[in-house]
């Protein structure tokens, strides 16, 4: 699924792309995604003009110039792909494409658990999608005492509570587990046990970690590839994440005594972590 490095990564390349373009013709070729697309979305965006490219938390935010706002979700599998002549001949689980003074951008989906829709540019953040949403990693507020607020009598595992949108947004299960190798903190305490320096490391490497993943294109695991076809290389400097039975890079035990990392599922997620390291 793609997370926040590889939404940044889609938003910048169609922002790259797509700034100043007049959408000619959209066609919806399978509306039931997630959500099932607008009925009247070919009506409503045809003519305008695209005129900003914003993410919040793992949405695409496409800005048009008539007051409206696309909003994009790729779910585990969704992917969009930058064409630059028309569409004649679409690809299998090509659902919707926007046909543009600037090129062509599809969206293709074979899971089909995106979406694609429409809110108010006015106040995006009132749509039933994205109102919830807690900080963006980068947001000011997000401090060692909000962490320390909104974890307090929080018995879940603290990777679920970074995993916990309504907190930060924009985290996903891959990150969770680099994020908190990083700061030195065991996946499966509880999110109440976190104390004020460990919270001050966790707000710290939340934004090395995502800012490295970002200027590497994200991380291409299963389904993940640049608007260009280009995968990521990110997954490149994982630390822990799917190296079970590894040594970690910064540790020096003896893996035919401690195993390496270890792996481990929390709310129903893969989870790697080193017990020599964290703690």
């Amino acid at each position: 699924m793609p997370e926040l490095p590889e939404v940044e990564t889609i938003k910048n390349a169609v922002k790259n792309t797509f700034i100043g373009a007049r959408i000619e013709k959209a066609t919806v070729r399978q509306p039931k995604l997630r959500e099932s697309v607008p009925a009247d979305f070919a009506q409503r965006i045809e003519g305008a003009t695209i005129v900003a490219l914003k993410r919040i938390a793992k949405y695409m935010l496409m800005e048009l110039d008539n007051g409206l706002t696309i909003i994009w979700h790729f779910g585990m599998s969704g992917k969009i792909r930058i064409e630059q002549n028309n569409l004649t001949n679409p690809q299998k689980h090509d659902h919707l494409w926007l046909e543009t003074s600037k090129g062509v951008l599809v969206y293709n989906d074979p899971r089909r658990f995106g979406l694609v829709t429409l809110c108010s540019s006015e106040s995006p953040r009132c749509h039933h999608l994205l109102q919830n949403l807690g900080l963006d990693p980068w947001d000011e507020g997000l401090t060692d005492d909000y962490l320390l607020s909104k974890f307090a009598h929080k018995k879940c595992a603290v990777k679920l509570a970074l995993l916990d949108q309504t907190i930060i947004c924009g985290i996903g299960n891959i990150y969770a587990s680099e994020i908190l190798y990083l700061a030195r903190i065991l996946p499966i305490r509880t999110a109440e046990s976190i104390n004020s320096d460990e919270a001050s490391r966790l707000v710290k490497y939340t934004r090395i970690v995502l800012e490295k993943a970002i200027k590497a294109g994200g991380s291409t695991i299963h389904d993940y590839v640049h608007p260009d076809g280009k995968s990521g290389n990110f997954q490149e400097s994982h630390c822990v994440y799917n190296k079970t039975g590894l040594r970690c890079p910064q540790c020096r035990c003896d893996i035919t005594k401690t195993g390496g990392i270890k792996k481990t599922v929390i709310g129903g997620r893969s989870t790697f972590y080193c017990e020599t390291l964290q703690k």
